[in-house]
C-alpha cells in the first residue's frame, strides 16, 4: 500500500506547492484583522478600555489553542484534509460578520470562528508539510510553511491599512477575507490529497522512541519538547500583545492607518520572508542555539519599543523583531517534529500549538490588564522581560542533543 510512496520534498513538490499556496490563504484571514481592530473596536463600538479591545485576541487564542490540539488528536482517525476543509468552512463567516456586526459581543463570536478555523488549517497545512517531507527537509519545509502563512500575514495587514486609511475601517478592508476564505476552501476541495499514508510509510523506518503520555511529555516532563512549548507559549504571549497593543501605541503618536499599516507589517513580512532561510538553517545549525537567539532578540527589540517615537526607528524595531521570530517559528515545529515519533507527531505537534496559541489569550489579558492599571509602557517592558526570561529556559534546560532526550 506504501511502496509507491517516497517521502521528500522534491518527490512531493506538487502537493507541497498547493498546501504551501493554501498555507498563505490562511495567514491572510489573520492579517485582515491586524492592523485595524483596535480602531474598529473604538469607531464602531466604543470599546476604549485595554483589556476589553484585547478581548477579540484572547478568545481568538483559546479557541484556536484548542482546534490546535484536537487537529492534532484527530488528524489520525479523520484525515488531514477533511480538517483542513472543515477549518475553511468555518472561516467563510467571519468577514461577513464583521461587516454587519450589531456589536461587540458578535464580534468576539467573529474571532471565536477565525481561531477554530486558524487551528484547524494551520494545524493541518503544518503536519501534512512534515508527513510529506521526511526527515531531511523538515526545517526547510516547516520555514516555507511559515513563511507563506506570515508574509501574507504581513501583506494583508499592509493592504487593510491602505484600504482603511482610504475608504474607511468597515466594511471594504474585510472584503479581501471573503475573498480569501472562499478560495482557500476551494483550492482545498479540488486540489489537496491526504498525507495519512505517508506517515505509515516514515513509520517503518524510524527508531524514535515512543513517548507514554504524549501531552505530559510535551508540557512538562520531556526536556526538549517542554522547553520548546514554553517558549512557543512566551513567543505567542508576546505577539498577542504586539498585536493588541503596537497599534495602540501608533494612534497615541499620531500616526495615520497607512502608516501604522506598515509598521506593523514589517513585522510579519520580515518573520515570514526570514523562515525561508532560518527554516533550512534548522535543518543544518544548533536548534537549541536558534531558539536561544531568537527569543533573545524578540525580548531585547520588545523592551525597546516604549523608547521610541520616531517612524524609521520603530519600522526597525519591528524587523528585529520579526527576525527574532524568523529564528524561532519553524525551528519549534521541526524540533518537534524530530524529537517525536510519526504516529504521535500530529498529537505532540498539537500539544505544543494549544500551549504556544493560549499565549496569545494570556498575552492579550496580561498585557491588556497592565496597561490598564499601569499604562501601555508599563505592559510592554513587562511583555519584554518575561520573553528574555524565556530564551534563558532554553538555554539552561533544553539539551543539545534533541532524539531520545527525556
Amino acid at each position: 500500500m506504501t511502496d509507491n510512496i517516497k517521502l521528500g520534498l522534491k518527490e512531493n513538490w506538487k502537493q507541497f506547492t498547493v498546501l504551501v499556496i493554501v498555507n498563505a490563504f490562511v495567514g491572510g484571514m489573520i492579517g485582515m484583522e491586524r492592523t485595524i481592530f483596535p480602531q474598529f473596536a473604538s469607531q464602531e463600538f466604543g470599546v476604549g478600555s485595554k483589556t476589553a479591545i484585547l478581548s477579540f485576541i484572547t478568545a481568538f487564542g483559546l479557541t484556536k489553542a484548542v482546534a490546535n490540539y484536537y487537529t492534532g488528536r484527530l488528524a489520525n482517525k479523520f484525515g488531514r484534509k477533511n480538517l483542513l476543509l472543515f477549518g475553511w468552512l468555518t472561516a467563510i463567516p467571519v468577514p461577513f460578520l464583521l461587516i454587519h456586526v450589531p456589536n461587540w459581543s458578535w464580534v468576539i463570536f467573529a474571532n471565536i470562528l477565525l481561531g477554530m478555523s486558524q487551528g484547524l488549517t494551520w494545524s493541518s497545512t503544518v503536519v501534512m508539510k512534515i508527513d510529506l517531507v521526511g526527515e531531511k527537509d523538515r526545517g526547510f519545509a516547516m520555514g516555507l510553511n511559515e513563511f507563506a502563512g506570515y508574509f501574507s500575514v504581513g501583506l494583508v495587514a499592509f493592504f487593510t491599512g491602505f484600504i482603511a486609511n482610504r475608504f474607511g475601517i468597515t466594511p471594504y478592508p474585510f472584503y479581501i477575507g471573503i475573498f480569501i476564505s472562499i478560495m482557500g476552501f476551494l483550492l482545498t476541495a479540488l486540489w489537496v490529497k491526504d498525507t495519512r499514508l505517508f506517515v505509515h510509510k516514515e513509520s517503518t523506518t524510524d527508531t524514535t522512541a515512543q513517548l507514554d503520555n504524549i501531552f505530559l511529555e510535551t508540557t512538562f516532563k520531556n526536556k526538549t519538547l517542554s522547553s520548546v512549548t514554553q517558549a512557543g507559549l512566551v513567543n505567542n504571549l508576546n505577539d498577542g500583545m504586539i498585536w493588541g497593543l503596537l497599534p495602540i501605541v501608533l494612534l497615541s503618536l499620531n500616526y495615520n492607518n497607512e502608516n501604522i499599516g506598515i509598521i506593523t507589517a514589517v513585522y510579519p513580512t520580515v518573520w515570514g520572508i526570514g523562515q525561508l532561510f532560518t527554516g533550512r538553517m534548522s535543518d543544518f545549525y544548533s536548534k537549541k542555539a536558534m531558539l536561544f537567539w531568537g527569543m533573545l532578540l524578540q525580548g531585547l527589540a520588545i523592551l525597546l519599543l516604549p523608547f521610541y517615537s520616531d517612524f524609521y526607528i520603530l519600522a526597525f524595531i519591528s524587523a528585529a523583531l520579526g527576525l527574532g521570530t524568523a529564528l524561532v517559528y519553524p525551528t519549534f515545529l521541526s524540533t518537534i517534529a524530530q524529537a517525536t515519533s510519526p504516529k504521535q507527531r500530529a498529537e505532540s505537534i498539537g500539544t505544543f500549538r494549544l500551549w504556544r496559541d493560549l499565549g496569545y489569550a494570556f498575552g492579550a489579558v496580561i498585557s491588556g490588564v497592565t496597561a490598564d492599571l499601569f499604562g501601555i509602557k508599563y505592559a510592554v517592558i513587562f511583555i519584554g522581560i518575561v520573553t528574555i526570561i524565556s530564551s534563558l529556559i532554553i538555554k539552561f534546560r533544553m539539551p543539545e542533543q534533541i532524539k531520545n532526550n527525556n
